[in-house]
């Protein structure tokens, strides 16, 4: 006799979205912790500094004000007109108020501007090895990646390698600077060439500037800023890389018509804004003395060069990342798959990575280090590494 089928099924829309390999190696940490073992957590993107007294300060007046009402879903405004001004002055991008869209973290921003842009079908090209959830993003779009490697790009030239990947369906561009993981950071030069393709093919860029203050070798150049782009880019950025506020969910983004439409549609039926109070200390943040910004950048050098130059001591082969807080080592001398070496360091060493292939099949046999830790786990985690290859 046959059985029945249940009607209750998922959405295929997330069939292609998958759980990382970074869940399954916090819950090992987790274990090993709860066991007494000390485990030198080099895997996570926190800032290594708290969110600062001013900033908190601004989120408990308004609490204590009873700014605890509606804001604009779209943002407050006081807080889009500092962004107005931010972006003209850092980034080199003019735009109104109304180009502006105050966002649940930089990931609202970026999953809104996949959504706003990608069809059913559509092809998108990402530079890799690339931030794990930007696949997601755009699988979850029912569209497919292509992976650009950027070392190949560097070496022969970004317009003939976008141009080697690119499909006649492609629409779209995910560009990345500072990196995640790698922390390269492209050149204006770089950013030209990007963008003369984008023009050329008549492409949307989907930048994503989360560490747009973190670059140590070299320049920050916002994509949005070069002649003829501001109209055919969506830039996504958040607060919480510079300001420790990764907690806080605040983020933003910036575009022109026809995708601010978009992105407003997207906010609205999703968060409906962001709250109240969490604005104002966004208002607070974008005060900071940028030689208070600096001060931080510094720190995050000092912690850059004394990881780097540990791994290099002991063969794990790094170049010096320019921009971002992730090394991304060559780990083929611990096994030349990136998972089974994530674990021989978490199991043997005690010390958390990320696997390379998490972010893409062009990291495979590397491992993400990050040194946005306290300097003392730095040094420990250099001490580890030289009794494991001893």
């Amino acid at each position: 006799m046959a059985t029945k089928q249940s009607g209750i099924r998922l959405a295929t829309r997330l069939d292609e979205v998958g759980i990382t390999d970074i869940v399954q190696v916090r819950s090992e940490i987790y274990e090993l912790r709860a066991r007494g073992k000390k485990v030198l957590g080099m895997d996570g993107g926190e800032p290594f500094f708290e969110t600062p007294e001013m900033i908190k300060y601004a989120a408990i007046k308004a609490l204590v004000e009873n700014q605890t009402h509606y804001a604009p879903p779209y943002g407050l405004m006081p807080l889009r007109e500092a962004l107005v001004e931010k972006l003209a002055s850092k980034n080199g991008i003019r735009v109104t108020t109304e180009e502006v869209i105050v966002t649940a973290g930089g990931m609202q921003a970026l999953y809104a501007a996949f959504q706003s842009v990608l069809n059913p079908g559509d092809d998108a090209l990402i530079f890799s090895p690339y931030w794990t959830p930007v696949g997601d993003l755009v699988s979850k779009a029912q569209a497919r990646l292509l992976l650009v490697p950027t070392v190949t790009a560097r070496r022969y030239g970004f317009r003939n390698t976008l141009a080697q990947f690119s499909t006649p369906k492609t629409r779209a561009i995910y560009y990345n600077t500072p990196q995640n993981p790698s922390g390269q950071v492209f050149s204006r030069a770089e950013a030209e060439e990007v963008a003369s393709f984008a023009i050329e093919r008549d492409l949307v860029v989907i930048a994503h500037e989360a560490y747009e203050d973190l670059v140590y070798d070299g320049v920050h150049v916002s994509i949005a800023s070069l002649p003829g782009m501001a109209e055919r880019t969506i830039t996504a950025y958040t607060f919480s890389k510079t300001y420790a506020m990764t907690g806080w969910r605040a983020g933003y983004a910036v575009a022109k018509e026809p995708f601010m439409s978009a992105l407003r549609k997207i906010v609205l039926t999703t968060t409906n804004g962001v709250a109240t109070p969490i604005q104002y200390a966004m208002i607070q943040a974008l005060k900071t003395p940028e030689t208070e910004i600096a001060r931080f950048r510094q720190e995050y050098r000092q912690r850059r060069d004394l990881l780097v130059a540990g791994l290099n001591e002991v063969g794990l082969e790094c170049e010096l990342p320019a921009g971002a807080y992730y090394a991304f080592p060559c780990a083929e001398i611990v096994h030349k798959n990136s998972r089974k070496a994530a674990r021989i360091l978490l199991h043997k060493a005690h010390i958390a990575t990320i696997p390379g292939s998490d972010f893409g099949s062009q990291g495979e046999g590397h491992l993400r280090f990050a040194y946005s830790v306290a300097l003392k786990d730095i040094e420990d985690c250099v001490e580890a590494l030289r009794k494991f290859f001893a």
